[in-house]
């Protein structure tokens, strides 16, 4: 018999999840009577300093074979915690440590223990929200647009349906020039198709002027880019959106601006002025020179991205705490939020400041953070970050269900794998974070869901231009897809549904993860699966705002509960080879199921189904 504890089950840790300060915290520990044990100490760390906190539970009964021990406790004030016990005996004792949901004598990991802000919430429309991602360049044109002050060069794609320029130039820089002239009217003109696909927030990657066509090398902050369109058309877009329910949030790029900018002005696009053309230019604080004008320092060593000195006093001014900041410029014209783009390289001050002021001029405004890895006990640079402890995100992108949900659909976990980085993350976020977290299959910044699922190829750009999935991978990976998007849409969290992966655009990474939506060239069963997933969420709240609890996670078989207010729904996923009969229940939304009897529910190889509990 092993030593029982499992900080993701409310018998031996109550209550589940984060703590506020002050919030009781009780400890269980079962112990088998053959060890003997006399007394158990909790020692709890605070992140960051050297003391520990000595946490006695005592034993306070016997269940079968068990002591139970108990103990008590709360937290003063918010801050990262990892724990492991102590069990004193009559040997003299020994550590006990995490390995995976069991416990290890004296080796092992620590458990993990937030407790964040008492008044930090998210906000109500944000929560169990579901996403579309669009870059505006690629998904639709209308009207026109007064190019004046467009930033040259640049090519306009005479052709829709052209493919991407991915070629470099002589001196083998690849310009990311070449533009579609998608923009704001055309993104208005389709506003009901996007809300038709259950949208509620509608994420937009940058919009303001810019050199490129991803527009990440920011010209000028508050300027739309002329081929998107004029500030008005902005604005009439946001209120398209807002008339069907959907919320619109901006891309927020401030760890970095473009070399051809009007803070920095490498080329002289904007004149004489500039932090590289005037020494004395009043955004010349916002840069670091080692030898003024040629070396500075850059983002990622991209000399077209010159990074900016993030807590300098004029660059937050105007930013963020100005009349007529950036933050505020664009939130009064209509915006909802922003996603913070690369927020690991934001200090936790610049992030506080900034959810402050968006929350002046909009109380309920989101603030979203890129963040690829486990949010909560992220480092970056040396330092341990406060995204939740300080109270800083609302939520952030999940990378971490994506790896998981691709690997299970795969074939490379059976589903434990998932289930663990699914129940992980559910146990270390705040539980009002984790139905805003943005859950993702497909983004600006990785391969298409489809090549994703399929194929691997790492080859040059050249290869990967040419390379196009056979007939026989596209089979496969529609039917994973399938698979996968269902997981996104049933899991706690908001699915982000990155524009055309409905569609069935395939591509590898950047540029031809960023082609343009093939509209009238869609895949109209895929569009009809993603609507119906869409309908689902906004039909039934458990998705939306359920707790999860795993059934099953192993042999490709995936199930779990989602129950809110009364309501249970199983979830059933099936990634074995053979038919799997379930437990009967009235299904409400399924793929390769069949009722064999009044009583025998049976999904297929590769089926899937909801059933109402």
């Amino acid at each position: 018999m092993r030593i029982l504890y499992d900080s993701k089950q409310t018998m031996y840790k109550f209550p589940f999840g984060p703590l506020v300060p002050g919030q009781s915290c009780t400890l269980n520990v079962h112990v088998p009577a053959t060890v003997r044990a006399s007394r158990i100490t909790c020692i709890l760390n605070r992140d960051g300093d050297s003391s520990s906190r000595n946490i006695l539970l005592e034993r306070k009964q016997r269940q079968g074979p068990y002591d139970i021990f108990c103990g008590e406790f709360s937290i003063p004030s918010p801050g990262l915690f990892f724990y492991y016990f102590f069990v004193d005996n009559s040997d003299g004792g020994f550590r006990l440590f995490k390995q995976g949901d069991d416990t290890n004598m004296e080796a092992g990991d620590l458990w993990q223990l937030s407790c964040i802000p008492r008044d930090f919430h998210t906000p109500d429309w944000a929560k169990g929200a579901t996403y579309y991602q669009i870059f505006p360049d690629r998904f639709h044109r209308a009207g026109f647009c007064d190019l004046t002050g467009k930033l040259r060069p640049y090519t306009l794609h005479q052709y829709w349906y052209e493919d991407v320029h991915w070629q470099p130039t002589e001196q083998g820089i690849v310009l990311n020039n070449d533009f579609y002239g998608g923009n704001f009217q055309g993104i208005t003109e389709k506003m009901d198709y996007i809300a038709s696909l259950g949208t509620t927030i509608l994420y937009l990657n940058p919009i303001t002027k810019g050199f490129s066509s991803h527009r990440y090398d920011t010209g000028d902050y508050k300027t739309p880019d002329p081929m998107l369109g004029t500030e008005a058309d902005f604005t009439r877009m946001c209120q398209a959106a807002h008339d069907r329910g959907i919320r619109v949030i901006l891309d927020g790029v401030f760890s970095h601006t473009g070399s051809n900018s009007l803070y920095f002005n490498r080329d002289g696009a904007f004149g004489t002025g500039g932090a590289c053309q005037d020494p004395d230019s009043p955004y010349r604080s916002w840069y670091t020179f080692y030898q003024w004008p040629d070396v500075y320092h850059c983002w990622w060593n991209f000399d077209t991205l010159p990074t900016v000195n993030k807590m300098e006093s004029s660059f937050l001014e105007y930013i963020i705490t100005g009349e007529d900041s950036v933050v505020a410029h664009w939130l009064r014209l209509g915006a909802d939020g922003y996603r913070l783009d690369v927020a690991d390289e934001l200090p936790d001050e610049f992030i506080q400041m900034l959810r402050r002021r968006a929350h002046e001029i909009k109380p309920d405004a989101l603030i979203l953070g890129e963040v690829w890895e486990d949010a909560s006990n992220k480092c970056a640079y040396g330092q341990r970050r406060g995204y939740f402890t300080q109270g800083e995100l609302d939520a952030v992108m999940n990378y971490p269900f994506r790896t998981a949900i691709i690997n299970y659909v795969r074939g490379i976990d059976g589903g434990k794998g998932l289930k663990d980085t699914v129940m992980s993350i559910v146990e270390n976020y705040p539980a009002e974070v984790v139905l805003c977290n943005m859950n993702m299959l497909g983004t600006h910044d990785t391969p298409r869901i489809l090549t994703a699922l399929v194929d691997d190829f790492q080859g040059s750009r050249e290869e990967q231009s040419k390379r196009h999935l056979t007939r026989n991978q596209m089979d496969v990976a529609i039917d994973r897809l399938l698979t996968a998007s269902f997981l996104q849409y049933t899991l706690p969290g908001s699915p982000c549904l990155y524009y055309g992966d409905e569609a069935g655009m395939e591509g590898y990474r950047d540029p031809f993860n960023r082609r343009p939506f093939p509209w009238g060239q869609e895949d109209k069963e895929l569009q009809a699966h993603f609507r119906r997933l869409g309908q689902l969420r906004k039909r039934y709240e458990a998705f939306r705002l359920g707790d999860i609890h795993f059934c099953k996670a192993q042999d490709k078989h995936l199930a779990f509960s989602r129950s809110y207010r009364g309501k249970t729904y199983f979830v059933y996923c099936n990634r074995s080879g053979d038919a799997w009969e379930i437990p009967f229940g009235q299904p409400i939304f399924g793929y390769n199921l069949q009722i064999l009897a009044p009583d025998c529910l049976t999904i297929g190889p590769r089926g899937f189904c909801i059933t109402e509990g």
